[in-house]
């Protein structure tokens, strides 16, 4: 385990509107209002088209493949995630959401593209004194966070 501590900071409420990109709008506004490290909390309709990573191909043992799958109605939707930058300083969004519609439920990342159907409400909450970073993993392929200082 590695850890860091750090504390709260500011708080945002947005409105995300109908055909946004979740990650994009997010991450946008994060750069608009310098936020570098933050959790997230979501909640609303994404539309169809909208693709989840939901897992990867094959084992632990196998290069990481990731799975995409492509919503084919508007679902309900929940999720959490984290800001944090990059090595280059960017804020970077990691988010998990579930989707649900009728009895039928899936769950994954929103780095394929996340369409907002009619509206996603966020809250964005600031962690200030911190010094976490997404660093790339070659074996993995994809960032990973490092909190510590």
């Amino acid at each position: 385990m590695r850890y860091s501590e750090a504390k709260k900071g500011r708080v945002f409420i947005l409105r995300l509107e109908d055909k946004e990109l979740l990650q994009d709008s997010i991450e946008r506004f994060a750069c608009e209002k310098q936020i570098m490290h933050a959790e997230i909390q979501l909640l609303g309709g994404v539309d169809k088209g909208s693709k989840l990573i939901v897992g990867p191909e094959k084992g632990r043992n196998s290069k990481v493949v990731p799975m995409v799958i492509t919503l084919d109605e508007m679902h309900e939707a929940i999720g959490n995630g984290t800001i944090i930058p990059n090595t280059s300083g960017e804020p970077k969004l990691h988010c998990h959401i579930c989707c649900g519609r009728g009895a039928k439920t899936i769950c994954g990342e929103i780095r394929e593209g996340v369409i907002v159907w009619h509206v996603m409400e966020v809250i964005i909450s600031e962690i200030t004194n911190c010094s976490a970073i997404r660093k790339r993993d070659k074996n993995l392929g994809f960032e990973l966070l490092y909190p510590e200082n």
